[in-house]
């Protein structure tokens, strides 16, 4: 087709030859009357945008001259035809000049609406139009609403859209932050808390300079490679509210995640209770200079924790809003009182300060503290996890995700920057107070050197200061002494303690406003049951106050520690765990190769991710190993909790992903191992129509399958091909559903054909994959073959014909009841039904009652109480007659009962195989394989094999070698002689009657008559056949009798299926052979290999 770019072809109203398709020449600019040249100016090309509801629903762009229709259309307000005159190709109209294409369509264009959630807090979800609405013809009756015929027609979604989108966004009030107030600000208030003031000095003390430096680096290597890969787990879709935990439960699943949300929970409410203590602390030490104490310090500390942890309570109730001004002031005074200390190193130290330790910079101090100095007790790992919650403060901005504009931007950008900005600061006040601050220091100004004193070559010494006493008895200043003195060398002391009461106070606020979030999304998601009373938020921004109090009551317990040394490291081992868990996340989507895995971050690497992940682990371990240990295994528990309790929740984590690529590997892998008879397993197909309506067929069969073999259910659907899909396609999920709840290991497979027989046949050479391909079809009897029509017992004859040509093992299964319960299962869906009506007419009722206080109504509803509705009696003219007569509920009865036979254990009894065709050893291998089940473990294999007369113990002799050959354990073996003798004439009578409707008695006939028949009728049991064949009639009649005799009370009967030689033994005949092999014995499995071997004794 060609395009003709002329201005002028849309120009005529009326064309003479009108296209289909066609392209919508345009200028840019809306003013522009002016005439286009075709031969100079490049083809323009249609423009699609889309404005604001308030404006314009569409920005238009004006073909050349066409502007004045477009006028004439905003002063007529005409819109789209709604009436009859709307023609689905309507080209030249005003309103087709507005459509996104030249000519209306259902299709949609791509719009967020359609890939939304349902449920979505950013918009509301619509659905385009399907596959099938735009496939199958346009109905004749489809109605067009006013006003949305232009927008339907030329798939712009659907109408009121725009309304139902904003409306979340008119509900006013809702906070939202940006990335630096909602991120930057947090992670680097969480980050710079208590140990920035009062315990850095005593980390450079101990670990000196250069340890202390690399403590940090090594902190910041840790939480670096955690924030990549948050961030590059933040920015692979909408993150909603739950910070750590929703990020590690979308990826890894609910299991990972249920397990670390609680831990991770857990340790940002004990992390409250340690910032408090710090904040605490500062202000004991203040009383004891002012000599204010009220009990003792460490009551002291408990006392001033508890009042603290309740105003902040108060702060947090009151709203992220408030908690949030209250952030921005805190930070403010933070800088304030870093820059106060960088200033304070510079400024000469005066002599009180001086025998306290602080010098100034000073070179020989700078050497003297670069080197470590452990005391008793102390190393370089103990104290790594002393400072390393200091660096634990990153996911501050990330557990408010839910509180976030754009958490996808906002995430990465906040929390990047701030471990940055924070490291430049540890390390900064780390080196500075290295260099100006010595060890120990006495504090007595007494203590200079006078001339003639020995000096011990101490830095303090050079610079005209003795504390060598402090080798020998404790001193109160110094990097390793006095924890205040960031605040004695400050330019201006009480700015110091403001930085730290700001620090530890907005470190305790982040805290405590994360835990209640992580915990009420952990809570939503319901996956642990007991804990959805925290699930509740209150106001506008959705406030978890239950989760605020069971915060502050963790807070208090650990408050009455009051030891900061001993909370450190608690907490520690809890974040590191929760950063491991989030760099396995980012390096197992990565390593699991998901379409779906496209973050927008890119600035990560997966196996960096599983070095940090590992480094976490590692760390773990070597700051704590017991607590690691308890850590993981409370970790184990909580995965193994989650894992059974199943939540039914679907986040299409990487784990499902890179179970699907284990899978899809393996299969492949499957397929260059050439197949070998030791590796041998029954893979069966399954005709049991819907799984649930044969369930005792699924039974037998998932018995010897499971864990082992591959199963199918398999499924035909016959009739109009349009009907059967959608039919089809509406219970495919239903039913792989059921299988999974009822816990059997099996797929669900289904297929539309022209005919029954065609269907399996498609099964049968399309099921499976590679190597898991099906070697077993199982089907049930067809107990009701002698009422059946004719093509139904040449389509369930030529399924065992087709299976053979195939080359697949077929097992047919007979009990006396019949596999198929869906009378049954319809009768219960209706009485559930009316017991959902009735329900709902009781409820009624009983709202009626409490509406109407007087008048006829009540009194109408209380004369319907009178009837007894809720004990309905049964009416004559009921629409469903469940119990017609006591025979019928019998038999429904003993069905049910028999649906449910193979679920029962069976006792102590047998397994009666009579192996009379080596088919290969299927007839054995699969009564074998039952036993090993725990519901058959109890029965013992007896082996039925045919003989000679005057062989019997010989051929018994055989028979054992081979089986222990086999390695199968049997109870007994039972050589049959007498197989091949005349049944006695009541069987032989008996089974001529059954067949005597299917005869044609040709040999009665003259031979004109006869042609004739053979003709009509030629599924019919010709004398010519009948006697072909008589020798093998009489054998299975006469095994009937030997298997009355021997297995009438075995728990089960193997036997091997006599095969019908294809244009020698017509349907009926073969159906009369099973009929009569099978008439009046307990649960029969026909089996019959391909005639390939299934067993070995070779190893």
């Amino acid at each position: 087709m060609s395009l003709n770019n002329s201005s002028n072809v849309f120009l005529d109203s009326a064309p003479s030859n009108t296209n289909r398709f066609q392209v919508n020449v345009i200028n840019e600019s809306h003013e522009s009357s002016v005439a286009v040249n075709d031969n100079t100016d490049p083809p323009h090309y249609e423009e699609t945008s889309f404005g604001d509801e308030g404006q314009n629903r569409f920005r238009i762009s004006f073909r050349p001259g066409n502007q004045d229709r477009y006028d004439n259309f905003l002063q007529t307000g005409e819109t789209a035809k709604t009436d009859a005159s709307f023609h689905a190709y309507d080209s030249h109209t005003n309103t087709y000049y507005l459509q996104t294409f030249g000519h209306n369509t259902m299709d949609a264009v791509p719009k967020i609406e359609y890939y939304r959630n349902t449920g979505s807090i950013s918009g509301p979800k619509v659905n385009r139009p399907s596959l099938l609405e735009i496939h199958e013809q346009l109905a004749k009756n489809v109605s067009v609403a006013p006003g949305s015929a232009d927008v339907v027609a030329n798939g712009d979604g659907m109408p009121g859209d725009e309304q139902a989108e904003n409306k979340e966004e008119d509900q006013g009030g809702v906070v939202k932050f940006g990335w630096v107030k909602g991120v930057l600000v947090r992670c680097m208030l969480n980050i710079w808390g208590v140990m920035l003031f009062i315990r850095l000095s005593w980390i450079v003390g101990e670990a000196g300079i250069g340890l202390g430096v690399l403590i940090i680096l090594l902190s910041t290597m840790v939480t670096s490679i955690t924030g990549l890969s948050t961030s590059a787990i933040a920015t692979n879709g909408f993150v909603r509210g739950g910070g750590a935990y929703y990020l590690i439960s979308r990826s890894l699943g609910p299991e990972f995640g249920g397990s670390i949300g609680l831990i991770f929970a857990f340790a940002n409410a004990v992390a409250v209770a340690m910032y408090v203590v710090g904040f605490a602390e500062t202000v004991v030490d203040l009383l004891k200079e002012s000599d204010s104490m009220m009990v003792d310090p460490t009551n002291d500390i408990r006392i001033i924790g508890s009042i603290t942890v309740v105003l902040l309570l108060g702060i947090s109730v009151a709203g992220m809003e408030w908690e949030a001004k209250a952030q921005v002031i805190l930070l403010i005074i933070l800088l304030i009182a870093i820059a106060n200390f960088f200033i304070g190193t510079v400024i000469p130290s005066n002599n009180e300060k001086k025998s306290r330790g602080f010098f100034n910079y000073q070179a020989s101090i700078f050497a003297e503290n670069f080197g470590p100095s452990f005391t008793k007790g102390e190393g370089f790992f103990s104290v790594f996890a002393i400072f390393f919650p200091a660096a634990t403060g990153i996911l501050a901005g990330a557990n408010i995700s839910g509180d976030l504009e754009d958490p996808q931007d906002a995430i990465p950008r906040g929390t990047m920057l701030a471990i940055f900005i924070t490291t430049v600061a540890y390390i900064g006040v780390a080196i500075c107070v290295g260099a100006c601050v010595v060890r120990d220091a006495t504090g007595s100004m007494n203590d200079t050197i006078i001339s003639g004193m020995n000096c011990n070559g101490s830095a303090a010494c050079g610079l005209g200061y003795d504390f060598s006493r402090c080798q020998h008895e404790p001193c109160q200043y110094g990097l390793m002494n006095n924890f205040q003195v960031m605040s004695m060398v400050s330019g201006f002391g009480p700015l110091i303690t403001a930085g730290i009461f700001s620090a530890t106070l907005s470190s305790a606020l982040a805290s405590l406003v994360s835990a209640p979030k992580v915990f009420q999304a952990l809570c939503k998601d319901n996956i642990y049951k007991a804990l959805q009373f925290f699930a509740k938020g209150y106001g506008k921004n959705n406030e978890p106050l239950r989760g605020y109090f069971l915060t502050f009551v963790i807070a208090m317990a650990f408050i009455l520690i009051a030891e900061l040394n001993t909370i450190a490291p608690i907490i520690s081992n809890f974040f590191l765990a929760s950063y491991a868990l989030i760099n396995f996340s980012c390096f197992h989507a990565s390593y699991a190769k998901s379409p779906g895995w496209r973050p927008a971050y890119g600035i990560y690497n997966m196996w960096v991710s599983l070095f940090g992940a590992i480094l976490c682990c590692a760390v773990m371990f070597v700051i704590n190993w017991w607590a690691a240990v308890i850590t993981y295994v409370i970790e184990f528990f909580l995965y193994i909790y989650v894992t059974y309790k199943k939540p039914d929740v679907n986040w299409g984590s990487s784990t499902q992903a890179l179970s699907y690529v284990s899978a899809l590997d393996n299969a492949l892998e499957l397929t260059t191992v050439e197949d070998h008879v030791k590796n041998f397993r029954p893979q069966c197909i399954v005709l049991t129509g819907g799984p649930m309506t044969r369930p005792a067929l699924l039974d037998i069969t998932h018995a010897f399958t499971k864990n082992s073999g591959l199963c199918i259910c398999c499924e035909v659907f016959v009739g109009p091909r349009k009907l059967c899909v959608k039919e089809m396609n509406s219970g495919m999920a239903k039913k792989q559903a059921w299988l999974i709840k009822n816990k059997i290991k099996a797929f669900y497979a289904a297929v539309a054909a022209d005919c029954f027989r065609d269907g399996v046949r498609s099964l049968l050479q399309a099921s499976g994959l590679g190597r898991m391909k099906p070697n077993t079809l199982v089907i049930g009897y067809k107990k009701n073959w002698r009422k059946a029509p004719l093509t139904e017992i040449e389509n369930y004859v030529g399924i065992i014909h087709d299976a053979f040509d195939f080359e697949i093992g077929v097992v047919i299964v007979r009990i006396s009841q019949g596999f198929d319960i869906s009378q049954v299962l319809q009768v219960q869906d209706e009485l559930e039904k009316l017991e959902q009506e009735r329900l709902a007419l009781e409820a009624t009722i009983k709202d009626n009652e409490c509406e109407e206080e007087s008048g006829g109504l009540r009194g109408l509803f209380k004369k319907a109480g009178k009837l007894n509705i809720t004990k309905p009696t049964p009416r004559k003219d009921s629409s469903i007659n469940t119990i017609q007569s006591m025979h019928v509920g019998e038999i429904n009865q003993k069905l049910v009962e028999a649906s449910t036979q193979f679920k029962k254990k069976q006792g102590k009894g047998t397994i009666d195989v009579w192996w009379l065709f080596d088919d290969g050893g299927l007839t054995l291998l699969i009564p074998y394989i039952l036993t090993l089940r725990k519901k058959w473990k109890d029965c013992k294999l007896r082996i039925y094999v045919g003989g000679k007369i005057n062989r019997i113990e010989e051929e018994k002799i055989t028979m054992a070698s081979l089986l222990s050959k086999f390695r199968i354990k049997f109870a007994d073996i039972h050589i049959i002689g007498d197989i091949n003798i005349k049944p006695n004439k009541e069987s032989w009578k008996f089974f001529e009657e059954m067949i005597e409707p299917y005869r044609l008695h040709e040999s009665c006939k003259d031979l004109t008559t006869a042609e004739k028949l053979k003709r009509e009728t030629p599924w019919k049991i010709t004398d010519a056949e009948l006697e072909a064949v008589k020798e093998k009639s009489y054998r299975q009649v006469r095994l009937n009798e030997l298997l009355q005799e021997h297995s009438r009370a075995a728990n089960l009967i193997v036997l091997s299926l006599p095969v019908a030689r294809k244009g020698s033994i017509s349907d009926w005949l073969y159906m009369a052979w099973l009929e009569i092999l099978t008439k009046n014995l307990p649960p029969v499995l026909l089996v019959r290999g391909n005639h390939k071997n299934v067993l070995t004794f070779y190893s």
